[in-house]
């Protein structure tokens, strides 16, 4: 979801990409794994968001750091944590969301801004907290979501425009939100998702295309739609993810490949798919979450294109 990186990242590739949270059904996770790129190992920060939680959001100023906003874990939850790299060492915010909430999407302008929209909070909320990288100060956007919603995700084209997919209101949303920077004003794409759904994740190749993975419809979802950037156009993969499911989380190593991981099929997943860029190829990864889990979620120290 997070996209663009210094020229030292680049050189390198792009560097790691993490998954934070979730729950397991009896358990929620404080714990964050990393995946190096490009040998897709995994290992598990010694740093963990500050309480175990489910349904935050995350997006990252690659190269810099990485967020973790909201979520719930006794209750919702306003605070912000930042692993800041390449230490991977956890600080949290003074600033806040503006309400405490879980289930919002996440995604950033990479050097400027993230952005954290929607959520839930006593039902679906349809504000945009930005994030501004330069002092980590919290400003709320005039522009809002075309409708409240929670369950919903982010994914950006850093350095012109990012985008909020599907969740649901009172029924699933098939519709993307844009937000075009750096005015940060909001408009609808004519292209929707292939059906209304929540409990997806989103993923950007920035400058190429964005891609939102897995949720629920009338069932749960195995299928991958991809927005082309140059002209905002809808496609829908060939390759699937491994299995049908919902509460997944997503990142990508930009210009390499991107990355679904974790969910609900009929259990609990700790498996990761990779989508190779630009083919779409899907394959699975030998590592695995530490846990089998859903509900958490994704951001990267990214490469840059």
């Amino acid at each position: 979801m997070q996209i663009l990186a210094g020229v030292g990242a680049a050189a390198a590739g792009g560097v790691a990409g993490y998954f934070g949270g979730g729950f397991d059904g009896a358990v929620k996770f404080s714990g964050i794994d990393k995946i190096t790129f490009p040998a897709d190992t995994k290992s598990t920060l010694v740093a963990t968001l500050s309480s175990a939680r489910i349904y935050p959001a995350g997006m990252a100023n690659s190269g810099t750091a990485g967020y973790f906003g909201g979520g719930f874990d006794s209750a919702r939850i306003s605070g912000i944590d930042k692993i800041t790299f390449p230490a991977d060492t956890k600080s949290t915010l003074v600033a806040t969301l503006t309400s405490a909430r879980y289930g919002s999407g996440g995604m950033a302008n990479s050097g400027t801004a993230g952005y954290f929209g929607g959520g839930e909070l006593s039902g679906g909320l349809s504000g945009i907290d930005k994030i501004t990288f330069s002092a980590d100060t919290k400003s709320t956007l005039a522009a809002t979501l075309t409708s409240a919603r929670y369950d919903l995700a982010g994914m950006a084209n850093s350095g012109t425009a990012g985008y909020f997919g599907g969740g649901f209101d009172t029924a699933n949303v098939s519709g993307i939100d844009k937000i075009t920077f750096p005015a940060d004003t909001k408009s609808t794409l004519a292209a929707t998702l292939s059906s209304a759904r929540s409990a997806l994740a989103g993923m950007a190749d920035s400058g190429t295309a964005g891609y939102f993975g897995g949720g629920q419809d009338t069932g749960k979802i195995s299928g991958i739609d991809k927005i082309t950037f140059s002209a905002d156009t809808k496609s829908t993969l060939a390759a699937t993810l491994s299995s049908a499911r919902y509460y997944l989380a997503g990142m990508a190593n930009s210009g390499t490949a991107g990355y679904f991981g974790g969910g609900f099929d009929t259990a609990n997943v700790s498996g990761i798919d990779k989508i190779t860029f630009p083919a779409d190829t899907k394959s699975t990864l030998a590592a695995t979450l530490t846990t089998a889990g859903y509900g958490m979620t994704g951001m990267a120290d990214s490469g840059v294109l």
